[in-house]
């Protein structure tokens, strides 16, 4: 099968590799029918996170089950169904708790000997405690599949990170950072009643869909200019709740500034410097809380998933490129250039 490889920075190629095939009896293969690219895979694709040579990348998917382990009981041949980006065992004490990415026996996709998502199939291990069935109708539905697929992932990182900024109906959610997970950010604050909801962001194509998604306000000013115009619409407090969706020195300073006392901050970007943006001196003397992380998307998908069905929520919007396999060193490009905002794969 084919499937995409990175060599070295900005070195990304579709390669033909060995097809998946079962190993254990607890897995299955899946026909990807929908992958992406993923804000964070461009810290690879920059040479900021190591990667062996060849190495698979990708971890957003969806697809139709080929087969499946002996052991498999949920899921046959022919099923629809969404991967999130950690695959889990479904039965230790974490996955239990709803912290599948503390797994001790799960992994992430296109990590070494591991199948990545921009490929034409996965083996998916643990595919009981991993997968989560659709409707088989869904699948003669592109905006809806395209929707779905948001589940994988930044829909999930959206809706953990308002959780992490205790969003709650009628409070005030500022929400640094325009990328996708940002953007489902200010979709799932919107979910969870926020009354007002601040996108901090300047470009003007990703803060028209963050309006769209419930955003009540928009500032496009950074650094201390930001945290003065969040300052001015809040009546000088700030946020109830800030959702920090980059992962960076002074986004996270930002977020910290604009939170009201006694408020929260939900983190999901990725950190790359992002620890020396905070200052726990301010953060006591003002009762600013840190929650987030890795987002367990899994425990997630159950609650999210009737929404996306029924439409109440359409995370659709962030796909704003769609390219085929060939296509996806391209949409690599266009996403570090800014040109793109979510790049969306159909192999």
């Amino acid at each position: 099968m084919r499937a995409t490889t990175i060599h070295a920075p900005f070195d990304m190629r579709v390669e033909d590799v060995p097809d998946p095939v079962i190993q254990e009896p607890t897995d299955v293969v899946l026909r990807v029918l929908r992958a992406c690219i993923c804000g964070s895979d461009l810290w690879a694709y920059r040479g900021e996170s190591a990667r062996q040579p060849g190495q698979r990348i990708g971890h957003e998917f969806l697809g139709i089950v080929e087969a499946a382990g002996s052991e498999v009981t949920g899921f046959t041949a022919g099923d629809l169904v969404v991967a999130p980006f950690v695959w889990s065992d479904g039965t230790c004490e974490y996955c239990a708790e709803g912290l599948q990415t503390s797994c001790p026996r799960g992994g992430f996709w296109g990590s070494v000997g591991s199948d990545g998502g921009q490929g034409e199939a996965v083996r998916v291990p643990f595919a009981d405690g991993t997968l989560v069935k659709l409707p088989a109708d869904a699948a003669s539905d592109d905006r809806l599949l395209t929707a779905l697929l948001a589940l994988s992932d930044v829909l999930g990182t959206g809706h953990h990170a308002a959780l992490g900024a205790g969003v709650t109906k009628g409070s005030t959610v500022a929400v640094v950072g325009d990328g996708a997970v940002g953007l489902c950010g200010v979709l799932a604050a919107k979910r969870l009643g926020a009354e007002r909801i601040i996108a901090l962001g300047r470009h003007t194509a990703r803060t028209d869909i963050a309006r769209a998604f419930g955003a009540t306000d928009v500032v496009a000013e950074r650094g201390e200019a930001a945290e003065a115009a969040v300052r001015e619409l809040t009546g000088g407090q700030g946020a109830h709740g800030v959702i920090e969706a980059v992962g960076t020195e002074q986004s996270m300073r930002t977020a910290v500034a604009i939170a009201r006392d006694g408020g929260s901050i939900g983190y999901v970007g990725v950190p790359h410097g992002s620890g020396t943006g905070l200052d726990l001196s301010v953060m006591f003397d003002r009762n600013i809380a840190l929650r987030g992380g890795v987002a367990p998307v899994r425990a997630y998908i159950p609650e999210l998933l009737p929404d996306v069905l029924d439409g109440t929520v359409d995370p659709s919007p962030v796909f704003d490129l769609t390219v085929g396999l060939d296509g996806v060193p391209a949409g690599y490009k266009a996403m570090d250039e800014r040109t793109a905002l979510k790049v969306l794969v159909k192999p």
